[in-house]
């Protein structure tokens, strides 16, 4: 082998082996751009993250009203609104002004439906144990009334009382006793939630309630604060009986036996009645028609006269009656009649 051929073959083998490093240095560069483009291309192709739009949970349905006193305790009622210094409310068809300092009023909302979440969770809930029952609580009153109430916390001037959605103060010298009804006990007024302490005139009242088309609570009410029933009171004013009716009202009515529990609480009843019909059963104005007559409410433009004693009248019986009565009437309405007392 000549030296001129041995120098030309080592030429030749340095350059193929130098293509072939520039051919493989080329591939790599272009694997790795590649990989760079694909990166960025997909970095770019991904949509971002969606954000969860703010929401406002809705309130609901305005409902009522409530009033939170300064002592605590609350009283959902269907409106309110002050008059000068005084706040009134109306609740159930009945007006009155509040007799305790509040601190503040709060707009109710009708809560909304929950339905459970799957067929599980409805059976867990269909299957809980009811919560247990608290034995009804009775106030003895010193006349021999007594009624049921829903809780009684004890002061030292008296007593405040919750029934239905009502608290009420009783003075101290009103009340006889407290009693919780034990769970053994049986009675003839048991679970009916109020008694005059006579079977007889309980009977009479729910009768003549009954006959008439009223709440019997609602006369028994009257009757407590017109007479705390003793048949035989006269007032000073000269009304009489139970239901305290004056002589000429008893003669309309047709109540011959003004000291008769029977007569008279029919003819008080009916009288009641004929008020409720006439002012298209609002209570408070029938009440105030009944302590000063139904004259003085049409002339103060059918508003509880302004006159202390009705007032007091009206708010004290009005916040004991929790059952608002029917505005449905059955008879037609009676023109107006003058009740002098």
């Amino acid at each position: 082998m000549t030296y001129k051929y041995f120098s030309s073959l080592v030429a030749s083998i340095a350059l193929i082996l130098l293509c072939g490093s520039g051919i493989h240095l080329h591939a790599q560069r272009r694997v790795s751009a590649t990989r760079h483009s694909n990166a960025r291309h997909s970095k770019k192709s991904v949509p971002p993250a969606p954000t969860a739009p703010n929401s406002t949970p809705q309130k609901g349905e305005p409902i009522g009203k409530r009033i939170i006193f300064a002592d605590g305790a609350t009283l959902d009622v269907d409106d309110t609104w002050k008059q000068g210094d005084t706040v009134w409310y109306r609740l159930h068809g009945t007006s009155q002004s509040v007799d305790r300092e509040v601190r503040s009023i709060e707009t109710r909302f009708k809560e909304p439906l929950t339905t459970p979440q799957n067929e599980k969770t409805a059976a867990v809930k269909t299957t809980k144990a009811p919560p247990p029952t608290t034995p009804p609580t009775w106030i003895y009153l010193v006349d021999g009334a007594h009624f049921q109430v829903e809780d009684v916390r004890e002061v030292s001037d008296g007593v405040w009382y919750t029934r239905g959605k009502l608290a009420i103060f009783l003075d101290r010298g009103r009340v006889a006793r407290i009693e919780r009804e034990q769970p053994d006990a049986s009675g003839e007024f048991k679970n009916r939630g109020w008694s005059s302490g006579d079977a007889t005139i309980d009977g009479l009242i729910r009768k003549n309630g009954t006959r008439f088309g009223i709440d019997p609570y609602l006369v028994f009410l009257v009757i407590e604060q017109e007479s705390h029933f003793h048949p035989g009171v006269v007032s000073p004013k000269g009304a009489r009986g139970l239901m305290q009716l004056m002589p000429g009202t008893a003669r309309r009515l047709g109540v011959s036996r003004a000291f008769d529990p029977a007569d008279n609480i029919r003819g008080g009843t009916q009288y009641l009645k004929e008020l409720l019909t006439m002012f298209a059963g609002r209570v408070d104005l029938a009440l105030a028609s009944y302590n000063a007559g139904e004259g003085r409410v049409l002339d103060y433009g059918n508003r509880v006269p302004p006159f202390k004693e009705t007032q007091d009248y009206v708010r004290r019986i009005s916040a004991r009656y929790r059952n608002h009565v029917d505005s449905e009437l059955t008879s037609p309405a009676v023109t107006t009649r003058r009740r002098h007392r």
